[in-house]
Order: C-alpha cells, then structure tokens, then sequence
C-alpha cells in the first residue's frame, strides 16, 4: 500500500463522518485513545447548559427536574449496548479500581459460600498494576494466594484451588485481546468465577459479557468511550450473582430507598447495590456525551464495523513500521483475532524518547516501562492505540512515517527528549 492508496480507503470509509464528531486539533494525529479519548464536540456545551442552568438556575431541583439521579442507570444502560450486556445490569459509578474492588470481593464472597476450600486468585503476570494491587489487598485481607501466570499458562491453572480469575480482557502493555468466552468457561469448569476489566476492549473492540460467560465486570470510562480525564467507571454483574452478597462498600445511593435516611443498610436490587456515593453530576454528563459518540456507529454497522476499520488501521501502522523500521520490534500480537486496538513496539533502552520525539512532532503516543521482575526483562514499550471513530489510513500512514524518521535520523537523541516526566 502507499499513500494514495491510504487516502483511497478514507474517501471511501463509510464511518468517517463520526470524526466530525469531535474536536481534533489540526495537524494532530492522536494514536493515545487508549489511555484519554479526545473531547467529543458536544461535550463543551452539554457540561455548560449542566453547569449554568441545570446547577445554576435550578440548583437542588434538578435531582429530579433534570434526572440526575437517573444518571448512573441511564448511560449504564447505553454502555451496555456496546458490552453485550441488558438493559437495568450495569451502572456508572466510581473509578475501575474502586469498582474492581467491589466485584472482586463479591465475587470472592460467593466462592468462599459454595467452596471454602478455594483459596486462589489466579491473574496474568502483566495484567494492569492497579488491579493486581486490589487483588494482592483482597488475598492479604482474606489469607487467600494470588497466582500469576503468562497467558498462554493460564487455562492450565484452572484447577479446583482456584476461586477467581480476573483478566483485563484486552492486555494495556502488549494489546493481545484475551478470548474471554474460552476463559471463563474454563474458570467455569474448574468451579471458578470470571471478573474482567474491559478498560482497553470497551468501546474499542465487541464484547459480549453475556454470550461469553462473563460473571463480573469493570471498565473505564475516559478512554475508547471519550469521557474526559477522570471519567467514572461503569460495573457489571451477572444477574445470577447480582443480589447474592452486599457489595463491600454499602453507600446510601446503593440503598434500596436512599431518602428513607434509615441507620440500617437495605441494599437495592439488582446492580443498583454496587452504586456507593453521590453521582457525579458533571463528570456523568460529558461521560454521556462521550458514549454517545459510540452509538452514532449503530448506523453505520456498529461495534462490528468499528472493529474491522480497527483491525486494518493496525494492520497497515504495524506493517508500515516493520518495513520501516526493522529495529522495532512488534509486541502486539500480529494476528487479528488476538490483537485488540493498539499496536505495541519495543526497542531497548530507547523506548521513552521515540515517543516524546514524535508528541513533539505532533503523533501522540505514549511509553509503558517495562518490569523488571518480570522473568524474561525488563521491555519498555512504545504504544498507540487506534480509536476508528477518528482516525483515518492516512494517519496510519504518516504516524509510521514520522517513526521512521525519528529513528533514522538520530531526533530521539535531543537531551529534552531524554529527560523523563512525571507522566510517560
């Protein structure tokens, strides 16, 4: 493929009016999706009308004027849609890791209920940090073991020890999409259960809690679903688990009549109990906007028709820098089925200042440090990720080729590219 050709496949790709959608600065090509979506252009002015009359002018009123206290059900209900999910199961709330730990405790509950003698969490070695923190709390807490394994280990430990398996469906550091159906009937067949953090496949790549035997779930609420930095969270639990055991944190918004003001706690049915404190209004509102950007793509095919300009937007970056630049290595798994929307790459020790080299080129990406205690090295990785709602071939294109002239030319080596920041 060259460039024309490229640019061929964005005259004709019957998704790129959604780009319109949002507020791109010019110039910019954004591959950083994956880690803070970019701002919908309805944002801006659906946060200002909440602001200046909702907050305002009707102060307390709107509650109940405006729906505020709908929120959390409502756009829990559009993310469904979008997880494979039913309407009244799932509800934003909170952050991931405050969610993760809710559903991880449940979920710990009800194995310890139907088998004491389950005394494993069983995770993978580079799952993301936050979660595997939370589990080592839960395993501290409980006197129970965390196990962590490679991906390719892990059905192998599905034993009768295990209580809980909990994955991040779509790996931050690598992007190989785990085949969560697999798993979790794994973990089923073993006596387990399956929690998943969707924080990289929600909004990015289909998914289908129900159809795939998922029992809980997390996931993040700024990234693919363009929420805004700091976005809440959303929780799914299937409803065969959902009114087994309290939640851990017994807020007032998951009583079953919050404005009964009683000392005891009630929890409500259903999913509503993993709610906890107040919603946050503001931060729901351009999170709602930023879900919505996904449904404009139910017209046009959907996650579906989302996924295969994802696939063939990695496709082309992955291929393009391979033939560019052999000194790259390619992390991200090469075939398309266990690869999710990110193309990861590697290169020693240099990681870091390649991709400041190209932000100051104007191609956002961003670095992950790799871990040295990890049993094969420590792999810094470059990483993009590929939100087709926006992005078109020709960025795809150009953002290989601003690598390869990083690299060719010896640009990483400038001392402000080499400096480390707080956030990489």
């Amino acid at each position: 493929m060259n460039r024309e050709q490229a640019l061929a496949l964005d005259a004709a790709d019957t998704l790129a009016p959604l780009r319109e959608l949002f507020s791109l600065p010019d110039g910019l090509i954004y591959l950083d999706g994956n880690s803070l979506g970019v701002l919908p252009r309805a944002t801006a002015a659906r946060v200002q009308a909440v602001v200046t009359q909702e907050w305002g002018c009707d102060l307390i009123r709107s509650w109940n004027s405006a729906g505020w206290m709908d929120l959390p059900q409502r756009i829990g209900d559009k993310i469904a849609r979008l997880v494979g999910a039913g309407a009244g199961e799932l509800v934003v709330a909170d952050s991931t890791s405050v969610n993760l730990f809710k559903v991880l405790s449940a979920a710990l509950a009800i194995a310890a209920a139907d088998a004491p003698q389950r005394r494993r969490i069983v995770s993978e070695r580079s799952n993301f940090p936050t979660d595997l923190y939370i589990a080592e709390s839960l395993a501290r807490q409980r006197g129970l073991e965390l196990v962590l394994a490679e991906p390719d280990e892990i059905t192998g430990l599905m034993d009768e020890r295990v209580a809980v398996l909990m994955l991040t469906h779509v790996n931050y550091r690598t992007g190989r999409l785990h085949d969560m159906a697999a798993l979790s009937q794994a973990a089923h067949e073993a006596g387990a259960l399956a929690v998943w953090d969707l924080a990289h496949s929600a909004g990015a790549v289909p998914v289908d809690l129900r159809g795939d035997g998922a029992d809980f779930a997390v996931g993040c609420g700024y990234k693919y679903l363009n929420g805004g930095p700091g976005a809440p969270a959303f929780v799914w639990c299937h409803p065969r688990h959902a009114e087994r055991f309290w939640q851990p944190l017994a807020g007032w918004m998951g009583h079953a009549a919050p404005f009964e003001f009683t000392p005891g706690y009630r929890p409500a049915a259903g999913i509503a109990r993993y709610l906890c404190g107040t919603p946050a209004v503001l931060s729901l509102a351009a999170l709602e906007c930023g879900v919505d950007t996904l449904l404009a793509a139910e017209p046009l095919g959907g996650m579906a028709a989302l996924r295969a300009k994802s696939l063939a937007l990695t496709s082309l970056f992955a291929a393009r820098v391979q033939a560019l630049c052999p000194e790259l290595a390619l992390i991200s798994p090469p075939q398309d089925v266990r690869r999710g929307s990110q193309v990861c790459l590697a290169h020693g020790e240099i990681a870091y200042p390649v991709v400041q080299a190209l932000i100051a080129r104007g191609v956002i990406g961003d670095f992950r440090a790799g871990d040295p205690s990890h049993p094969a090295g420590a792999v810094d990785i470059l990483r993009f990720g590929f939100t087709p709602l926006y992005l078109r071939f020709a960025d795809a294109w150009d953002a290989a080729e601003h690598l390869h002239q990083v690299l060719s030319t010896g640009e990483w080596r400038q001392p402000a590219f080499i400096q480390r920041r707080a956030v990489t």
